[in-house]
């Protein structure tokens, strides 16, 4: 449907980052995040790119020295790409999301956690594997029942321990609820299961949790999605992601979290800006959603973001993964390099 997450990820694949590079590399992590707005830069913090600001070592997130973009620039410098690599750093050099696997997420948490510690970084997190998860759409699977579902999020959880953490639980499904997607009979079971991941994720000291609310272009009406983030424990919670995936401009997504935000009693919220820097596809929109040409990065991540309710922009969709089969792409959640190098060159942060 137009107005979904764009999740890309495929049901029992390991497409995370090796865990044994994470830790050994450690010594190698470089930050990153810089601002939205602010002064410029000087001229050792500019980006090789366009200028911008470069990640800044103050960045709260972790970054991963080994993901498939940081291995990509190392690939094309080899290969005499020095431009294209260079152009690529804007995302190798930034902290993207870790989307633990979906049949044993602890061996992942556990070495990002590790290799984060040496540099007092704080993990990324999205925990993805609700039952009857994407209407058995591209991302179609989950956890085979509740049981199985509550040990994958305790298993989760103790992955994390004391580390400082955000996970973002859960994309796409409280929006599948709202917009019919989801059938009723698995409502209230759903519900359940989200309120008590909260719980289960927040008895952890430092982790910080958002339970996805879809992005303004799919739910319509905030109100539509405001009673489901009621039952799925808002309250307790730390707030609500949006643009998950998705496209949307910060400006509309901005005005869409104050109108939620206020109808769940001033619930702060994260933007996913990984894509959205030329926001949505415009003209034929079938399949906006899915791999959509002449995309770009959007606002780095990034805590200061000049709004007290809305607590950081984030790259929680890992920008130059396929959204699916669509206009030539790979499998869903498969490392696509010439995708990534669009979305680089496009940015305009």
């Amino acid at each position: 449907m137009s107005g979904r997450s764009t999740i890309a990820h495929v049901s029992g694949v390991f497409r995370a980052f090796p865990v044994l590079a994470a830790v050994t590399l450690a010594a190698t992590l470089t930050a990153g995040c810089s601002s939205p707005g602010g002064a410029s830069p000087t001229a050792a913090e500019a980006d090789p790119v366009r200028g911008e600001p470069a990640p800044s070592a103050a960045s709260p997130y972790w970054v991963d020295p080994d993901s498939d973009a940081a291995r990509q620039v190392r690939a094309w410098d080899r290969a005499g790409r020095a431009a294209d690599a260079k152009a690529l750093r804007r995302i190798a050099d930034r902290p993207v999301a870790l989307w633990p696997a979906w049949d044993g997420p602890a061996p992942e948490i556990r070495a990002a956690a590790k290799a984060a510690a040496r540099t007092d970084k704080s993990l990324l997190l999205v925990a993805y594997n609700i039952p009857h998860r994407d209407c058995g759409l591209y991302s179609a699977g989950g956890a085979s029942d509740a049981g199985a579902y509550r040990s994958w999020i305790g298993e989760f959880a103790d992955a994390i321990g004391n580390a400082p953490a955000t996970v973002v639980l859960e994309p796409d499904a409280l929006p599948h609820i709202a917009d019919g997607c989801t059938p009723p009979e698995h409502h209230a079971e759903r519900y359940q299961l989200l309120s008590e991941a909260v719980d289960t994720l927040k008895a952890k000291p430092r982790t910080k949790v958002y339970l996805d609310a879809g992005n303004p272009d799919w739910i319509k009406e905030p109100g539509k999605i405001a009673e489901p983030l009621r039952q799925a424990g808002i309250d307790r919670s730390d707030g609500f992601s949006l643009n998950v995936s998705n496209f949307q401009s910060n400006a509309s997504v901005r005005e869409y979290g104050a109108l939620l935000s206020d109808a769940v009693g001033g619930a702060h919220y994260v933007i996913d800006t990984s894509r959205n820097g030329g926001g949505p596809l415009t003209g034929d929109r079938a399949e906006a959603w899915c791999n959509p040409p002449g995309r770009a990065l959007g606002t780095p991540p990034s805590t200061d973001t000049r709004d007290d309710r809305l607590d950081a922009y984030l790259w929680i969709k890992r920008p130059g993964e396929s959204d699916g089969t669509c206009r030539g792409g790979p499998e869903a959640g498969t490392w696509w390099p010439e995708y990534a190098l669009g979305l680089a060159r496009r940015a305009k942060l």
